[in-house]
């Protein structure tokens, strides 16, 4: 038998900063439940507040200790900070192997801090499919700041971009980040580089490669742009983390001069749209007379010869 599940009710005592309503949002989120429309709903006139900072990186960076850092800096100004933290899932359970939480412990008991680890499920990109989601909820929950650590995949971990106001690039030395840079594509991601164990040899190196980077490409940019900053952090011991902040408040400052800020949201925004679009056809199509057998069946004439995919798709669609 269903849950019952009071939408208002819950909404209500999240904005009232009840932690476990604010789980429970994210919970009916994560499950994709009946509910999840109601949700989003209740959610919509209460969002657009808060201020959403996506990290990313290789694994092995220090997204974790550096996440970590910046909410004892956050919360140092006063800002209520929530943390979206996109961890592998366990190919067992499929939950989050919460490795980001046994990081963050010393917040645990910080009623100003919201930590919830996510697990991708299987979902390409760094981000799980739910997120977007979950950070409505903090956001309407009245968090100043949302903070969204990656999983760490490397060169497939774009997503944070589209969903973030400010995308943070960690790096390291000794991790031949300069070569992965470029091919990653990263000073498109990025709007603040951070090298982080910079205490180590080879600090000094990958800075100046990344600065080299950013000059070349300046080069094709037209107009008035952003000048990423390159930060560098011992963020186990906390060293240049304000930086980082002051880093991340100039970057918000010069988007919403420029009318980034809109754009950025804007984008967001249809991003989501299409998302929660594709996968609606995606369950109706799941959902056809004959279920995945239909599916079978064109995908035999295809392999026959007898259809084209293109037209075997049509044929999908016009029963959708």
């Amino acid at each position: 038998m269903a849950r019952q599940v009071d939408v208002a009710d819950l909404v209500d005592r999240a904005r009232r900063h009840e932690p476990r309503a604010v789980a429970r949002l994210i919970s009916l989120v994560e499950a994709a439940s009946p509910h999840l429309r109601a949700v989003a709903a209740a959610l919509a006139p209460l969002t657009g507040r808060a201020q959403v900072v996506g990290l990313t990186g290789p694994p092995g960076v220090g997204k974790s200790t550096t996440t970590s850092a910046l909410v004892s800096a956050l919360r140092a100004t006063g800002k209520r900070v929530g943390v979206l933290a996109v961890d592998p899932s366990s190919p067992f359970s499929g939950g989050a192997l919460l490795g980001d939480r046994i990081r963050m412990q010393d917040h645990a008991t910080d009623p100003g801090v919201f930590i919830r680890s996510m697990a991708t499920r299987g979902h390409l990109g760094g981000l799980s499919w739910a997120t977007p989601q979950a950070l409505r909820v903090l956001d309407a929950a009245g968090f100043d700041v949302v903070l969204i650590e990656t999983v760490g995949v490397g060169q497939s971990e774009v997503d944070v971009v589209g969903l973030a106001d400010t995308t943070v690039v960690l790096l390291a030395p000794g991790m031949g980040d300069g070569i992965q840079a470029a091919k990653a594509g990263i000073l498109e991601i990025a709007d603040v580089f951070v090298v982080n164990k910079a205490d180590r040899d080879g600090a000094e190196t990958t800075a100046r490669e990344l600065k080299y980077m950013i000059s070349l490409g300046r080069r094709e940019v037209r107009g008035p742009s952003w000048r990423q900053p390159i930060v560098k952090t011992v963020a186990s011991r906390g060293e240049g983390v304000a930086e980082v902040v002051t880093a991340i408040g100039e970057h918000r400052a010069w988007t919403r001069a420029n009318g980034e800020w809109d754009a950025r949201r804007a984008r967001r925004a249809r991003t989501e749209i299409e998302a929660i679009a594709v996968e609606t056809v995606r369950a109706r199509l799941g959902g056809l007379r004959g279920g995945s057998g239909a599916i079978d069946a064109l995908a035999k004439r295809v392999m026959a010869g007898e259809l084209d995919p293109y037209t075997a798709a049509d044929s999908l669609i016009s029963e959708v």
